[in-house]
């Protein structure tokens, strides 16, 4: 007999050759659906189940592709160990294991299993797996390796067999119904071959008597999951008293002054156009008091900026050495010229990532900005730099926090933009990570650790906006708006 699976899950792993046995490693399963078949491919029993979320959050950027919220998951859900056990029972039933491109949800399974301390000798049995050479070389699709077709996608490879486009994608129950249908079919083409299928003459041959038409789907019907989470939060939202929130008077801000402390620049190869002495120039012109540069990974355009920060002073003090001069100069004059002048702030943007020795695969890590308080401050940001690019250059110049810790004196970290840290892992991996990583930041850095608030009007920016002022309130840490400026 046939088991057919797939599983939803918090994301991707950071290794896809990592062991089961890595937990950190390997993303949490949500939800998981089978069909059991019969040799000749009948339904003989399916099942599906959500799984509640014990010590993690669904992340935003997954229940946008599967539907399930964490709402959902622990409304809907059933606890691992139930999801598991009926799991095992369907394993006692099954003699191969099929699925598309299946070697991802059985390390998924596997690594549940491993959590709860469960027997992984199932991950033996033999497995069929409907993503090959051979479906490839059916569909036709281009773009393969070294000029070879392209594994298709189970959208592709259902869209190709059956000429309709699979519709429910990225629900476990719907890919399973597919799955199968496209397996069943693939026999029927000749794509599996009776050994494969661990089939003797007499059940080979009454496979293709049975099945002399297209195959069909199994006719299961599968829930909006989407719809549903929707639902919870639309729900939520209906019980909430709606008392109207006077909007909150910000006219004394008029005449706050504004600093951009977050901009690259020209030596932020193929990323920025800005040229140093023009931020210096646009800063002033909008009467920034200061300004900020952190590049990416280097910190070679730090002497212009210095320098053009300081020629800028100095016209200015030459100026005002000018109108001291002159008897009818009034007092606000001056002050007006004062005000002219710019603090030009020194910072440098790192890819931080877990290890910067470990260059056994590509991890550019996030991308973290760092502003210097001092010449302390700066002569860290150097260390730091060339520690990046000497050490833990792998595609791009990379520090991990290791390092950051023997050089963070004088130095000012924010939470940087949607590619920072703290953003990616409340987009990536949910808020309780993203919390644990904020708070490793504020204890690290205190008063020097500040939350970076960027709004272009992107729906990722603002659910990480709405995460990060919780926690800032939360935690009491300080945040500023900030456009991670390129142009």
């Amino acid at each position: 007999m046939y088991l057919i699976f797939d599983t939803e899950t918090t994301g991707l792993p950071k290794k896809f050759n990592a062991p089961i046995t890595d937990l950190d490693n390997w993303p949490r399963c949500v939800q998981i659906a089978w069909q059991l078949h019969d040799y000749d491919g009948t339904l003989i029993e399916h099942n599906d189940f959500l799984i509640v979320p014990d010590g993690y959050d669904i992340p935003y950027q997954s229940e946008k592709i599967h539907g399930i919220s964490t709402a959902l998951a622990k409304t809907k859900g059933e606890p691992l160990k139930e999801v598991l056990n009926s799991f095992k029972n369907v394993l006692a039933k099954t003699k191969v294991l099929v699925g598309q491109n299946l070697k991802f949800d059985l390390n998924i399974v596997g690594s549940e299993f491993h959590r709860l301390g469960y027997d992984n000798e199932w991950l033996k049995m033999p497995v069929l797996d409907t993503c090959t050479e051979k479906s490839a070389f059916l569909c036709k699709l281009p773009g393969g390796r070294g000029g070879k077709f392209k594994y298709p996608t189970l959208s592709e490879l259902h869209q190709c067999l059956f000429k309709v486009p699979f519709k429910e994608a990225h629900n476990a129950t719907a890919d399973v119904e597919a799955t199968a249908r496209c397996f069943f079919e693939l026999i029927r083409k000749g794509s599996f071959q009776k050994s494969d299928l661990f089939l003797d003459d007499e059940k080979y041959a009454d496979f293709f008597v049975k099945n002399t038409s297209e195959f069909t789907p199994a006719g299961i019907k599968h829930i909006n999951l989407s719809k549903q989470s929707k639902a919870l939060v639309e729900k939520k939202k209906s019980g909430v008293s709606k008392t109207v929130v006077p909007k909150e008077d910000i006219s004394h801000l008029k005449d706050v002054p504004f600093s951009h402390l977050h901009n690259k620049t020209q030596f932020s190869v193929l990323q920025s156009t800005i040229h140093v002495k023009t931020l210096i120039e646009k800063a002033v012109e909008f009467g920034m008091p200061a300004v900020a540069f952190s590049d990416s990974g280097n910190m070679m355009g730090a002497f212009q900026f210095v320098e053009a920060g300081f020629k800028h002073n100095q016209s200015i003090d030459e100026k005002i050495e000018e109108a001291n001069k002159k008897s009818n100069v009034s007092e606000t004059e001056i002050q007006d010229l004062e005000k002219k002048k710019i603090l030009p702030i020194v910072g440098c943007e790192f890819q931080v990532c877990p290890d910067r020795n470990d260059k056994t695969y590509k991890n550019n890590g996030y991308q973290v900005p760092f502003l210097a308080k001092n010449k302390k401050g700066y002569q860290n940001l150097i260390k730091l730099s060339s520690i990046g690019f000497i050490e833990g250059f792998y595609y791009v110049p990379r520090i991990d926090k290791n390092i950051i810790l023997e050089y963070s004196n004088d130095l000012i970290v924010t939470t940087g933009g949607l590619y920072g840290e703290i953003a990616q892992l409340i987009l990536n991996e949910g808020e309780q990570k993203a919390e644990e990583s904020l708070l490793w930041w504020k204890e690290n850095f205190k008063d020097d650790f500040y939350i970076e608030i960027v709004r272009h009007g992107l729906e990722e920016e603002e659910k990480v906006n709405e995460v990060l002022l919780r926690f800032a309130k939360k935690h009491s840490i300080k945040y500023f708006a900030s456009n991670n400026t390129h142009y």
